[in-house]
């Protein structure tokens, strides 16, 4: 494991007469905030025509702010840096975020913006997204320098621009923060700065440039470039690499009412897991199960707690 996962203070945490060892972690998210609406409908309606909803959602989301959410409820004290408006949207997102136990003194509230919002059509397990949503410039990324290095993980979403994910990165790394890139490729040199990369399907094959069944030698030639472990998506699971090792997870049995919240609750046990010093094949495991808990409810919003329980 990385040394940089060593020497994080513990505290003993007393409840009803028992006592637990719980590793007071902590780490930031940078990445989206929005306004996640979901309709569901039996039928996406063709052009020129409607259909009523069978049901509808209204929640914190977002990328960032789903794993933000995932990691307080596995634990984890989480700082988010995003982008909101300075409309009454924006404050109503933030109030909850702060229920949810997240901090959100590095979110940037940009004049004249309207908040990012995301409206999601599911029909059949299948969705369709149209998004709106602001996105961190690198100098704002630098104005949160402090709550990054602060904090034990950083957590950069590459759906950024490039500047303002290699920002996050290089401060992560600075200050000796384990550094987990979720997403699309940006610049290569991004990953001497991470310590973790993790991609769905399309995401890896645009990291390793070849088709699925070839992923595994590929991640093993990225490691050569500075991360610790590799987590790939694969039809009906999800590959783990690391020097000296390689496991395949296959998918839980899950019911699956919507798969959007899946990767984002993955990234936050995956990380969660790691900061608890755990192997990488229990990491692998527990990041699995996370995403399993989170696709049998429609919307993108992690509910982590039973699974936490069972850590």
């Amino acid at each position: 494991m990385s040394d940089k996962l060593s020497g994080v203070s513990q505290r003993i945490l007393f409840v009803s007469g028992y006592h637990h060892h719980v590793t007071a972690h902590t780490a930031t998210v940078v990445g989206q905030l929005a306004r996640d609406l979901v309709l569901s409908v039996d039928e996406v309606p063709g052009a020129g025509s409607s259909a009523p909803a069978s049901g509808r959602l209204e929640q914190l989301g977002g990328k960032g702010a789903n794993q933000a959410v995932g990691l307080a409820q596995l634990g984890v004290r989480p700082g988010l840096v995003a982008v909101a408006g300075d409309d009454v949207i924006g404050d109503v997102l933030l109030q909850q975020a702060r229920r949810d136990g997240i901090d959100v003194s590095g979110v940037v509230r940009r004049p004249g913006t309207l908040t990012g919002v995301i409206v999601e059509i599911l029909a059949g397990g299948e969705y369709r997204y149209v998004e709106d949503l602001p996105l961190l410039t690198a100098a704002e990324v630098e104005a949160a320098a402090g709550g990054i290095e602060r904090r034990d993980a950083v957590l950069v979403q590459l759906q950024q621009p490039p500047d303002a994910a290699a920002a996050a990165a290089r401060l992560g790394h600075a200050a000796g923060r384990l550094v987990v890139l979720d997403g699309a490729p940006g610049d290569e040199a991004l990953l001497g700065h991470a310590d973790v990369v993790r991609a769905d399907g399309k995401e890896a094959g645009q990291w390793l440039g070849v088709p699925p069944e070839e992923f595994g030698p590929a991640a093993r030639e990225l490691l050569a470039k500075g991360p610790k472990l590799i987590a790939v998506e694969v039809p009906g699971g999800n590959l783990f690499v690391w020097d000296g090792g390689e496991l395949a997870v296959p998918l839980t049995d899950a019911q699956v009412v919507d798969t959007t919240g899946g990767g984002d609750a993955f990234v936050a046990a995956l990380t969660a897991s790691l900061l608890r010093t755990e192997t990488y094949e229990a990491a692998a495991r527990f990041a699995t199960a996370a995403a399993g808990a989170t696709v049998g409810h429609p919307g993108g919003r992690p509910n982590l707690r039973k699974v936490a329980a069972r850590a």
